[in-house]
């Protein structure tokens, strides 16, 4: 048991069948990269489907705005909370490993920043907005990428690797300044009495 928990990093198995790349030109795309961005994009597509089209996500939705009046109409608000805690513990399960395929080693706080950029990338599309947090995700991950280079390229100076955090802060301050609901995120009416 000493050697199953600890604070040390841990090498992740590597898959056979993701070793290789495919050549498209000049450039070289890892095929592991290629699943995980295909397994990323199914689970958001099963994801949203439960969310909008299932008599649960109808459930999720009523309990998420108001969980006195859902529970009035016949939702058994404690039973959705569970099973959306469920489903959101099997999601990060499913990024855990996605991110362990790409990265090959796995500690006990891997999650912590982890975390945190998603809680950036659900802001930056607009919290409760499936497909605006896959937005935001990919845009929190373009500037993250190429938004230090951009930035020092003028300068004549080689980007640093922490930049990049800064970048992704940066721009969730000013998502967060200028526009609260996100990008995506749908202005609410105000009810007038």
């Amino acid at each position: 048991i000493r050697g199953l928990f600890g604070t040390g990093s841990r090498a992740y198995p590597d898959v056979a069948a993701l070793n290789g790349a495919i050549s498209l030109g000049i450039v070289q795309i890892p095929l592991v990269q290629l699943f995980v961005i295909a397994a990323a994009l199914l689970a958001m597509a099963v994801l949203h489907v439960i969310v909008q089209h299932t008599t649960l996500g109808t459930s999720m939705r009523a309990v998420a705005e108001d969980r006195e009046a859902a529970a009035l109409m016949g939702i058994n608000s404690d039973r959705v909370v569970t099973l959306t805690f469920m489903i959101g513990g099997t999601m990060a399960g499913v990024a855990g490993v996605l991110y362990a395929l790409v990265f090959k080693q796995i500690h006990a706080f891997m999650g912590f920043t982890l975390g945190i950029k998603g809680f950036a990338a659900a802001v930056l599309g607009g919290i409760g907005n499936i497909p605006g947090a896959m937005a935001g995700g990919f845009l929190l991950g373009l500037s993250e990428s190429f938004g230090p280079a951009a930035l020092l390229s003028g300068f004549g100076m080689p980007a640093p690797y922490q930049l990049k955090d800064a970048i992704a802060y940066g721009l969730l301050v000013m998502i967060l300044i200028f526009r609260p609901r996100g990008i995506f995120g749908e202005r609410l009416s105000v009810k007038r009495m």
